[in-house]
């Protein structure tokens, strides 16, 4: 018989521009550790700690910045696994259930990827109809799931 699956408990946040509701733009990150691979933000949740203070701690160690408004939170907590490679560096994780949350960044808020552990080396804001031009393969069908209830919601 199979052993079950051991999932990383995690964050993940849909970073909207400041500009949002006005132009809706989406902050995607590019991976330092792994060549032109696009996302966004995420992490871990640590022993004792809820996955809003997560969030926070999460952008601020890779983006520079815990100043976000929470827009909305999807409502179910999604899974995916890892590909092969990433879950050798992973281990004793296969995969990730990760909760996702969009933000607004807030007027004031200043992004730095110069983090004490760096993980992304470049960012932009991109159209919703161009994030998937970029972002990873293997985070592609959560994405996707993700941004289509968030725009069922109207929120994008």
């Amino acid at each position: 018989m199979e052993s079950p699956k051991r999932y990383r408990p995690n964050v993940a946040a849909i970073v909207l521009s400041a500009a949002y509701p006005f132009k809706c733009e989406l902050f995607i990150a590019c991976r330092n550790d792994i060549t032109d691979a696009w996302q966004f933000p995420q992490g871990g949740i640590d022993a004792g700690e809820s996955p809003r203070e997560a969030l926070f701690r999460e952008l601020e160690e890779e983006i520079g910045t815990r100043k976000v408004e929470i827009i909305a939170e999807y409502p179910q907590w999604l899974e995916y696994d890892f590909p092969q490679k990433i879950a050798q560096k992973m281990y004793p994780f296969d995969g990730q259930s990760q909760k996702y949350f969009l933000v607004k960044l807030k007027q004031d808020a200043k992004i730095n990827l110069a983090t004490k552990e760096p993980e992304f080396c470049d960012y932009k804001f991109v159209g919703l109809d161009k994030v998937f031009e970029y972002i990873t393969y293997f985070k592609r069908p959560v994405y996707k799931q993700v941004l289509d209830y968030f725009k069922k919601e109207g929120y994008l």
